[in-house]
């Protein structure tokens, strides 16, 4: 049984990489605007879609690429004409290994990589793209582990679960133990985009067009400039 949302509260389905910026951008929304509360669920775009595609109470949908995106669109999930870019990032690796690791040829020498699993975390998609550009799939055999997001990928990289990680520039930025090895060169994998919308049922409501406004304004780019986000 879904609950119904109560008059002002927004519900926000968004990629695990932007929880600390929507955190700080909800709290400061929140705090000039009291009666328009939210409900925040992060996680990997592919399991945000498919719950609201499974009726999941969602009134913005902001995926970490186009593809989910543009999946919901097609369901007619979401309001095309309500599609901004949010923000864009940089993939890269990091770990806690002693191994000279500087770059993407250098993976081959690790045991334990892990990677979003690339069928609905698209960092483990942006990252399955640059290993195969790069010639490396096969040598990297039995050496990914799959993680269910890309803060999950961070964890396992900052425990030592496993010799290093692919995650989002942002990511590296919030790590305590584990170091950025390298920089993922742009060529090897298509530009990381955030790409939000509303859902068909929030097009109409007013609190819901309102908070997208506040995610287009100067606020809201200071906030993903702090974290590190790229905003052009």
């Amino acid at each position: 049984m879904t609950v119904p949302a109560k008059a002002g509260e927004l519900n926000l389905s968004v990629a695990a990489s932007l929880k600390e910026v929507l955190n700080e951008l909800t709290a400061s929304y929140t705090a000039k605007h009291p009666t328009t509360s939210f409900l925040k669920n992060f996680g990997a775009s592919g399991a945000l879609a498919g719950q609201i595609e499974n009726g999941a109470p969602a009134d913005l949908f902001i995926a970490a690429n186009n593809q989910w995106m543009d999946y919901l669109k097609e369901k007619k999930l979401v309001d095309g004409a309500s599609e901004k870019n949010f923000a864009y990032n940089a993939l890269v690796f990091v770990g806690t290994t002693d191994k000279k690791v500087k770059s993407i040829n250098d993976l081959s020498k690790l045991e334990k990589i892990a990677i979003g699993s690339p069928k609905s975390v698209p960092a483990g998609e942006y990252a399955m793209s640059a290993i195969t550009k790069a010639g490396i799939e096969q040598k990297l055999s039995g050496k990914l582990v799959m993680a269910k997001d890309v803060r999950e990928c961070l964890m396992y990289a900052e425990l030592g679960e496993v010799d290093g990680s692919f995650v989002y520039k942002t990511d590296a930025l919030q790590a305590q133990k584990a170091k950025l090895l390298f920089i993922v060169p742009q060529k090897l994998y298509s530009r990381v985009v955030y790409p939000m919308a509303l859902t068909v049922k929030a097009a109409q409501n007013d609190e819901a067009k309102a908070f997208l406004v506040f995610l287009q304004g100067k606020e809201a780019k200071s906030v993903l400039a702090k974290f590190g986000f790229i905003l052009k």
